[in-house]
Formats: structure tokens, sequence, C-alpha cells
């Protein structure tokens, strides 16, 4: 089981939150507020907060300027997830993963089908590795981000979380880039 280690200190991460939605704004986005709210709480940096509709360019094209921004190590989107047409942040996402992350999915799905039942089906969490940035793609729903955010993302964010944690590894993740170029 997961623990904290009270000997190592707290590493802030800067963590980039976009909705995804046609229908909301920054002054009715509960989901987006949600994860603001938890991850500073819990003592990182927001390195954004912005929304952007249902539309696959738009997703990409706010997703790779983050990636590409050194000042953010994770983006957590929120929306998008389901099956209904509009829906398509996972179509939109995984294309620039250089690494699935099918342990979250499987994760999310298990913490949600113990409040929700079966109907966990109906979403696609997905998440990844990208240019170093770690990429979580949780559900639109307030519900969700909290349990994405309490269940799993809070404590793979923290350093001090053992067995393992996501900070401990990220000064590895571009390490192939760099391997390239010693092998020329």
């Amino acid at each position: 089981m997961a623990s904290i280690d009270e000997t190592k200190a707290f590493v802030p991460l800067n963590i980039a939150v976009l909705t995804i939605s046609d229908t909301r704004s920054l002054d009715d986005d509960k989901s987006g507020a949600t994860l603001q709210d938890r991850l500073t709480a819990a003592g990182h940096r927001l390195a954004g907060r912005d929304i952007v509709t249902d539309d696959v360019e738009a997703i990409r094209a706010k997703v790779r300027t983050w990636i590409a921004d050194s000042g953010v190590d994770a983006i957590i989107t929120t929306g998008g997830t389901g099956f209904t047409g509009r829906d398509v942040t996972p179509e939109a996402i995984e294309p620039l993963f250089e690494k699935r992350m099918d342990g979250f999915s499987i994760a999310f799905h298990m913490l949600s089908h113990a409040k929700i039942g079966a109907s966990t089906i109906q979403s696609r969490a997905t998440a990844g590795v990208a240019g170093a940035t770690f990429i979580f793609c949780l559900p639109g729903s307030p519900g969700a981000c909290r349990d994405g955010w309490d269940g799993i993302l809070s404590a793979q964010l923290d350093y001090r979380t053992r067995p393992c944690n996501f900070v401990e590894i990220m000064p590895r993740l571009d390490e192939h880039l760099k391997r390239g170029n010693q092998l020329s």
C-alpha cells in the first residue's frame, strides 16, 4: 500500500488544467475549478488554465503548447471522454503520447466503479507522456475530477509517495532523446 515518506520534502509541480467543453466558461467551470483547487491545496502551482471547444485541432493545439512549455510538468484535462459525437478528447490527445499509461485508465475505472458502478464504462479516461510532460484526461464531471485527483493523481504527483511516484522519474522522461544524440 502506498504511503507518504515524511522525511522527504514535498516537490511542487507546475500543472496546467484544460477543460474541454462547448458550453462552459471559466465562470461556470466546476470541474476545472475542482482540479485547480485540489492541486493548489496540495501545494502544486497552477501553470495555466483554459477552456477549448470539443474540437480535435483546438484541443491538440492547446495541449501541444503546454507540452512545449518547459514550465509545465503535467496537464490534466477534463471533459470530452464519453461516447457522444462531440466527445473527442482521446482522439485529440492520444496520438500525441510517446507512451500510454494504461494503468491510469484501469485505476480510474476501479475507483469510479466503486462509486457509480457499471456506468464507469461510459468513460474513456486516458493518460500518457508526451515531451516529458504527463497528461491525464478525466471525464467532465466534478465528481470524476475529485475521484481522479483524490484517488490517483494526488499521490502519484507527490514526490513523497512510496513505493514510487511520477515525480521521481521526471528527470528521466526524455532520456531516449539524449541517448539518441549519444549514439550518433
